[in-house]
């Protein structure tokens, strides 16, 4: 797990900023648990109900954004569940060589946070367009 959960905020931020409203499980998370002093409060968590409570996260919303600074298993299987579930899903990553299966799992990959946000700003009316040219079936 990523102990360093700082960039949760600027998530947040520029993703309220471009009209989503934000589903941050950390935040859930961190109050609930918020009584075990151990840096792997997560060991003391019952794993299903833990992941379940995530699932239907995903299930609720439209967007997942991924942040991969490491290769996580956690992020890996929401990411995969997202996508069966037809959700879209953008991953921030700067690691090199990504396995076929994060590539063929993402619709946008981006190095940095900030990539992201200009990405927010100007090609995002343009995806949505190709997105839905391919609901339709009118882009071929």
């Amino acid at each position: 797990m990523e102990t360093k959960q700082t960039y949760r905020k600027t998530l947040t931020k520029i993703l309220t900023k471009h009209g989503y409203k934000v589903l941050d499980p950390w935040k859930r998370e961190r109050v609930l648990y918020r009584h075990i002093s151990s840096q792997k409060w997560w060991n003391k968590v019952p794993p299903h109900k833990f992941i379940q409570r995530d699932l239907k996260d995903i299930k609720k919303s439209d967007l997942l954004v991924a942040y991969l600074p490491k290769l996580s298993a956690g992020t890996l299987m929401e990411l995969f569940y997202a996508k069966q579930r037809g959700k879209k899903a953008v991953v921030i990553t700067d690691m090199k060589n990504l396995s076929p299966w994060i590539v063929a799992h993402t619709d946008r990959l981006f190095k940095t946070i900030k990539e992201l946000e200009k990405w927010l700003g100007s090609s995002r009316l343009i995806f949505q367009i190709q997105e839905d040219l391919q609901r339709f079936n009118l882009s071929n």
